[in-house]
């Protein structure tokens, strides 16, 4: 059962994406060489920082996640839908977006094939890493909710006595 949310839960939701996506860069940025900074602009500083411009076009992505996880992954608007088909569909939107983000905000070039595999592995792990995260606390919650309901039955039954 899905819980009703506020404005301020997305709102939480979306500065916990951006926070996510501003560590992973942070570690990019620490990880990668000076050279880096001509190659993209979101390496610009390399491991000197990270640009104003840059963090608010990641704050775009985030709020852009954040609209694609209410449209694809609650039942706000595609109810009957399956989960396997709304992932399909939440992964493809949020793949399509940073591909249109790369190419208008110059996040690495164009015609580099090497840019492209790049960001294709590195789109895939956070994929995969997303969608385990996202198993296991499903796991934990329906555990929960398990042992909530196995607690109610023996109640139910002690009371008939």
């Amino acid at each position: 059962m899905e819980e009703k949310r506020s404005i301020f839960s997305y709102i939480s939701q979306m500065f916990a994406t951006y926070g996510a996506i501003v560590v992973m860069f942070i570690v990019f940025n620490l990880i990668l060489d000076e050279s880096t900074g001509q190659y993209s602009t979101l390496f610009e500083l390399a491991g000197k920082g990270i640009t104003l411009v840059t963090l608010l076009e990641l704050l775009l992505l985030s709020v852009v996640v954040t609209v694609a996880q209410i449209v694809f992954l609650t039942d706000a608007v595609f109810k009957d839908l399956s989960m396997i088909l709304r992932n399909v569909f939440f992964f493809a939107a949020i793949l399509t977006v940073i591909v249109a983000f790369a190419c208008m905000f110059g996040w690495f070039p164009i015609d580099d094939a090497k840019a492209w595999a790049g960001f294709g592995v590195s789109f895939a792990l956070s994929m995969a890493a997303s969608i385990l995260i996202t198993r296991f606390v499903e796991k934990a919650e329906n555990a929960r909710m398990q042992e909530a309901l196995e607690k109610y039955n023996r109640e139910m039954h002690d009371g008939d006595r």
